[in-house]
């Protein structure tokens, strides 16, 4: 097939990539201007970009998919579908309906559950078993159209927002090819959505990992794997950002300590009491120094039972 490819970070990249492995002619790639990053504010091109360059693809930029020429300019470009994987614009209905076989996106959840722009963190932070990829034909809804093929995997005990994001990178890849092949030979039947059962999966903020130790510590320590490894959960020791990369639930044997209270040391963990159980750290980093296990950071660094965070 003739495939328009729509899509800016990471996680698009690797749908792009099965779909030229598979044989798929992509006239135009279609991604976010490139943004200034660093120091020097020099423009970063962006993850797909970057794929599709090495590709020898073409590639356009537009500000607004919106604007008249761009519309147009998708218009004369031949192609029987126009595949979108987190493009991070609105896709207008002029375009949803221009081709052959219309629009498809590759979404990272079940749906209807967790439409929106952060679907696969807010799975772990919800504490989810299972997660997924959805191929869907886009319609002017926010992630509401026909469902054509679904892919599932369940979530281990220690994923991280990073961990999933990577395994369903790779489900949505897979599954974009195979929809594409049922799609030519009509082999899918659209599936209607039913309401969602879950909020919608709103976009992350770095305030959301300002960690509340009155919250249950089981709440805690799925909002720190699901925020891992952006934009990160924290606290405060002291006058300095602490980062918490991973933690596990433990026992809270002192009730009378106050939520935030570190009420155990060990030689490699640091236990601190939640407003329901406690949190065992494992693994962190002190603002200004690298990130490490705590078994290292308390080598060189002395806390003890009483210290508050937060």
């Amino acid at each position: 097939m003739k495939i328009i490819f729509m899509g800016t970070p990471d996680f698009s990249v690797g749908t792009l990539e099965a779909l030229i492995a598979a044989g798929h002619e992509i006239p135009l790639v279609v991604s976010q201007p490139d943004k200034p990053k660093g120091r020097g504010h020099e423009l970063q091109p962006t993850p797909v970009k970057e794929a599709a360059l090495k590709h020898g693809l073409t590639v356009y930029q537009p500000k607004k998919v919106r604007d008249p020429e761009v519309i147009e300019k998708l218009r004369e470009t031949e192609a029987d579908v126009i595949v979108v994987i987190a493009f991070g614009q609105i896709i207008p209905k002029s375009i949803l309906e221009m081709k052959q076989y219309g629009c498809i996106n590759v979404h990272a959840s079940l749906l209807p559950k967790y439409r929106g722009a952060a679907p696969i963190q807010w799975a772990v932070i919800d504490g989810e078993k299972e997660s997924g990829v959805t191929i869907m034909q886009m319609d002017e809804g926010l992630d509401t159209g026909d469902m054509l093929l679904k892919g599932s995997l369940e979530l281990a005990a220690d994923e991280t927002g990073g961990s999933l994001f990577d395994r369903l990178s790779g489900l949505g890849a897979k599954l974009c090819v195979e929809a594409l092949e049922k799609m030519e030979k009509g082999e899918l039947k659209p599936e209607k959505q039913g309401e969602s059962p879950t909020e919608y999966a709103r976009m992350l903020t770095k305030d959301m990992g300002d960690l509340n130790w009155t919250q249950s510590a089981v709440k805690l320590e799925r909002l720190i794997r699901g925020l891992n490894p952006w934009p990160s959960a924290y606290t405060k020791l002291g006058d300095k950002t602490l980062k918490i990369w991973s933690a596990r639930v433990c026992e809270r044997a002192d009730k009378n300590a106050a939520c935030g209270e570190i009420i155990r040391v060990t030689k490699d963990t640091v236990c601190v009491a939640c407003g329901e159980g406690a949190l065992e750290i494992t693994e962190l980093q002190l603002q200004g120094k690298k990130r490490m296990d705590t078994a290292a950071f308390l080598r060189g660094y002395h806390l003890e039972p009483g210290t508050k965070l937060g």
